[in-house]
């Protein structure tokens, strides 16, 4: 028979004479013994593919048996003796003359007259004095003997002039490098899909040293971050690394102690380490929901640990004889398995992991799978309800003195924390609230009824979800919202130091401590504080240094000169909310107390009012009075008396205390789905979906080539994101289905609809001025293909527009009813664009359209990150924009053209369109970020440099806003007031305390 099996069955058949019986039996059992074979190696290529390899690195005991020399036998009870070591720094780590990261050539750094936050003492410890940085460590702190300072060659002086210095901000939880900026299709190392547990992988394999975000993160302060993998149960192994570029250029030169296993031939040997600590990533929860549900995903978890606890008691049982001598009794070589192996450096204690669990049920099944197998735990990440159980949190297995700080141990896990702000920072609402499910009891209040429990809390960016550049804004909120000043800023310096291993050179400034160091403008806990310099291993990184090596001129501070900038800022106080948030289980009634007959106002520094024809204008100031502070006195609703008001306190009054506060007119916001979802990710809380009249063709019955929808019939009112919203300040939204960039392309439609105006705290639509207009702008979205999927062209997306715009749709037809007027001006056309090209033939189209029809169109670009580049085009044009987010960072290629600002460049994107006279407002990309929008308006201001009034700010999210969306009507009548005690809305000590609302009649009193 021929070697394929089949030859002589086809010589057979093609003869005609019939197969011998003997060789059809023999034919047979070769076929079926081929197909299993097939079969087999399909099968197990098909659970290979789930599971990953395993690579057995030991003989089969039955098989062999092995004669141990002495050299062997040295070598495997060493090998033994390893596995009980315990990973840190050596003992005499910090009198090192030099790091093992110091790069020849580095000139020393004496930074004077600093007040330093050192980290240390759980972050109380703060010294006035000098800092020495040499050799790429920290030489001397505090008052520094003279002797040491002129014996140090290459000294370049720094005076801080009194400003604050801190460590280097460490992010224990960051994408970066593994989903580098801008994001493309080619650079995703984020998730793997070859299965649910996956320990051998390994992020520095997909580290990209070209991330455009290592800059901007660093001009954030940002100098270390642990580089975490994906979504998987079990997603592999992190590693720290450090963001400036090395001489080496490598991924490899950037990890902070690479662990003994990683093998790097260039890494130095001096103070080596040789047991140093790992880092894994695990996730929980609805993170991990593409390999199964909660209970698929535990189980699989369990059952790699199970796998991996066999071996590690092969491992055990094979020592206990070496260490007996029983060499006779061991049969091959050392029991190990690559593909447990990472595991079993866990069950060893070896490993910080951080587990992604954000529920309570996640918490839970993570307490329990470390208590079963007897691993610790060094962060608990996202932590969405981690507040709400501290108890449970004390519950993790956790080994003695598993983690060091300068030979003091702790016993309680780290708690990260999703941000607080985006790209205004992070999120007041904390830890993207209501994106899904198991983050919707998401707190504020979280790491300060944390450290109430005495439970360390850091806080993170999970980059590029959130901008890693204002990880220290997340400080800020979190001692805004009542977290002691000394743990905000330990939480992101020593404290992720800490959770990581790393305490001992990174997030602390110590004699031989690394020498990251970053000086502020202003006191790290003021909002818009930003670096003045930024030291990398005793080398500068901000300001950047020129291609020439010279030191590039940044503004930075300007207009923070008073002494005030220098001291914490106060801090309102949120006991009574915070205790109510944890009364309600982390859902507290968001509604005011409505009050219709006579409320007093005390205190009052000054009052803002709108005008008839809608401008805002000052009705009191109490400086420029005979008084100290102003009364107001508000009858159902409208302001009846201001300044001096005698016999104002009645019997049947309610009085508040502003203390010195103000009163102003309410922001309005733009830019998310505000009323239009509840929960993002759920769709039963959504709009649902809606045709895309360039990808599916519309429905008959709806008889409208582009499908155009009004926002006003998806609006639902009383969520959680409006009503956080409407307690912040901001008691106007206009919202669309126009969604800003993003890296899920699916809901994404180029023709958006009309937006709808609406108040924030209405309770329906049949609400007495709930429905402030029903139709303001019509929307559309231009952009290139997402990184993700690939969209429709750019050139049928301007094919589409133009057609439109030409009036080729019948205007008895509501898409081409609604393009015409906005052909003609009637409403406004707001494009969501960030390309400057595609910018540029907009407003050509623009001028064509005009030409063409006689007409003045009113386009406004949102998004329009790469709009500074055309500002003088813009304004030309009288097209205006609306920069969303308030501070860039580019995502996707449209965005990678952006004026990030101080200090980085002296100018802005916001100041580059106003110096040219465009109109601008201001966005947010998401519905928790509402909030936010007075924090985005102080920092645009901060941002500035003193070329931005308080006026000018307060425009973008009043009048300019709303004229650019075309909302009309808003006047003294119809302008609902919001009452700050403690300052305006431009001091971040501020709170709102109530609202006053004359169209409905009423007050509304937090």
């Amino acid at each position: 028979m021929s070697k394929d099996g089949f030859s002589d069955l086809r010589a057979i058949q093609q003869s005609g004479r019939p197969m011998n019986l003997s060789k059809l039996t023999f034919f047979l059992s070769i076929t079926l013994a081929t197909v299993i074979a097939i079969l087999g190696t399909s099968w197990w290529s098909f659970i290979q593919s789930f599971v990953g390899p395993s690579y057995r690195l030991q003989p089969s005991a039955k098989h062999y048996s092995t004669a141990f020399n002495d050299q062997t036998k040295e070598n495997i009870l060493a090998r033994c003796a390893s596995l009980h070591a315990v990973p840190g720094p050596p003992k005499n780590f910090h009198s090192r003359d030099e790091s093992d990261r110091f790069e020849e050539g580095t000139n020393a750094t004496l930074i004077r007259n600093a007040v330093i936050f050192t980290g240390r003492d759980n972050g109380s410890e703060i010294i006035r004095g000098d800092l020495l940085l040499d050799r790429g460590i920290v030489k001397g702190i505090g008052k520094i003997s003279g002797r040491i300072i002129d014996n140090t060659p290459n000294l370049t002086t720094v005076d801080a002039k009194g400003a604050w210095v801190t460590p280097g901000l460490v992010d224990i939880y960051s994408h970066l490098g593994i989903e580098s900026l801008p994001i493309l299709a080619g650079d995703i190392d984020f998730n793997s899909t070859k299965g649910p547990v996956l320990p051998y992988l390994r992020s520095a394999d997909g580290l990209n040293t070209h991330d455009e975000a290592y800059e901007l993160a660093m001009a954030g302060g940002v100098t270390s971050v642990q580089v975490v993998p994906g979504d998987n149960p079990v997603a592999g192994q992190a590693f720290v690394v450090k963001l400036r570029k090395t001489r080496e250029r490598s991924a490899s030169s950037m990890i902070v102690d690479p662990p003994d296993n990683l093998r790097i031939p260039s890494s130095p040997s001096k103070n080596d380490v040789t047991f140093r600590w790992r880092h894994m990533k695990q996730t929980c929860g609805e993170g991990a929901r593409r390999f199964g549900n909660r209970m698929d995903n535990t189980w699989v978890v369990r059952s790699a640990y199970a796998e991996a606890m066999q071996v590690k008691q092969s491992q055990d049982e094979y020592c206990a004889k070496a260490n007996a001598g029983l060499w006779g009794e061991l049969e091959g070589v050392f029991p190990e398995d690559v593909r447990w192996e990472m595991l079993v450096e866990v069950l060893r204690g070896k490993v910080k992991v951080t587990a992604e669990c954000a529920e309570a049920v996640d918490i839970d099944s993570l307490v329990r799978l470390s208590n079963e197998f007897q691993f610790p735990v060094a962060t608990i990440a996202q932590g969405s309800e981690a507040w709400l159980v501290p108890d449970l949190l004390r519950k993790v297995y956790v080994q003695i003195d598993f983690v060091y700080v300068d030979n003091v141990s702790t016993q309680l896990p780290q708690v990260g924390w999703r941000p607080f702000c985006r790209n205004a920072g992070n999120k007041t609402s904390g830890m993207k609230s209501r994106e899904r499910r198991e983050r919707y009891r998401g707190s504020e209040f979280a790491p300060s009824v944390l450290a109430q429990q005495e439970i360390p809390a850091v806080m993170t960016s999970g980059h590029p979800e959130t901008n890693a550049r204002y990880l220290m804004h997340q400080a800020q909120q979190a001692y805004y919202f009542g977290l002691p000043a000394d743990l905000a800023l330990a939480s992101v310096t020593s404290n992720p130091a800490i959770a990581l291993g790393h305490s001992h050179r990174i997030g602390v400034l110590a004699e031989g401590s690394d020498a990251d160091v970053v000086i502020w403008d202003s006191h790290p806990l003021r909002l818009g504080a930003t670096p003045v310099k930024v030291w990398v291993d005793g080398i500068l990184q901000i300001p950047v240094p020129s291609k020439t090596g010279e030191e590039t001129h940044i503004v930075i501070g300007k207009g923070k000169e008073e002494d005030e900038w220098r001291s914490l800022p106060d801090a309102p106080n949120w006991n009574k909310e915070r205790d109510e948030a944890i009364k309600w289980d982390g859902l507290p009634p968001l509604e005011g107390r409505k009050t219709d007959g006579k409320v007093v106002f005390t205190n009052v520094k000054e009052v803002w009012k709108r005008t008839q024809d809608g401008d805002i204008e000052q009705a009191f100031n109490a400086e420029s009075t005979e008084i100290e502070y102003g009364t107001v006195i508000v009858e159902d609703g409208r302001m009846t008396c201001i300044g001096k008001c005698e016999d104002s306190l009645t019997a049947d009054a309610v009085v508040l205390d502003t203390a010195g506060g103000v009163i102003s007119p309410g922001l309005m916001t733009f830019g998310s789905r505000l009323g239009l979802e509840e929960i993002t990710s759920e769709p039963s809380t959504n709009d649902g979906r809606r045709y895309d009249a360039f990808k599916l063709d519309v429905p008959r019955i709806l008889d409208d080539a582009g499908a155009v929808v009004r926002a006003v019939d998806g609006l639902t009112f009383s969520t959680r994101n409006a009503l956080t919203a409407y307690r912040s300040g901001v008691t106007l939204a206009t919202s669309s289905f126009a969604r800003p960039v993003h890296l899920d392309e699916e809901d994404i439609h180029v023709i958006s609809g009309l937006s709808v105006s609406f108040r924030t705290s209405s309770l329906h639509a049949m609400q007495r001025g709930a429905i402030v207009q029903d139709i303001a702008a019509l929307h559309v979205t231009l952009g290139k293909s997402y990184p993700t999927a690939n969209s429709i062209s750019v050139s049928t997306q301007m094919a589409g527009l133009r057609r439109l715009l030409y009036g080729w749709e019948s205007t008895d037809k509501e898409t081409g009813a609604w393009f015409r007027k906005a052909a003609e001006g009637v409403i406004p056309l707001v494009i969501e664009v960030d390309n400057l090209d595609i910018m540029a033939n907009l407003l050509i189209l623009k001028v064509d359209v005009e030409d063409r029809i006689g007409s003045r169109m009113r386009m406004v670009f949102s998004g329009a990150s790469e709009a500074h580049l055309l500002a003088k085009e813009i304004a030309d044009a009288d097209v205006g924009v609306i920069l969303n987010p308030s501070r860039p960072i580019p995502l996707v290629w449209d965005q990678r053209r952006i004026l990030p600002g101080p200090p980085l460049t002296n100018d802005t994107a916001l100041v580059t369109l106003l110096d040219h006279g465009v109109t601008v407002g201001l966005g947010v990309p998401n519905a928790w970020e509402a909030r936010n929008t007075r924090f985005d308006v102080q920092w645009a201001a901060l941002e500035s440099n003193g070329r931005l009034k308080e006026y000018q700010a307060y425009a973008l999210v009043t009048k300019d806003l709303e004229w650019l969306l075309g909302v009309r009507g808003i006047d003294d009548d119809t302008s609902e007031l919001v009452v700050y005690t403690g300052g305006s809305m431009f001091n971040s000590s501020s709170k709102v305390a109530a609202v006053i609302s004359p169209a409905r009649g009423f007050v509304d009193v937090f």
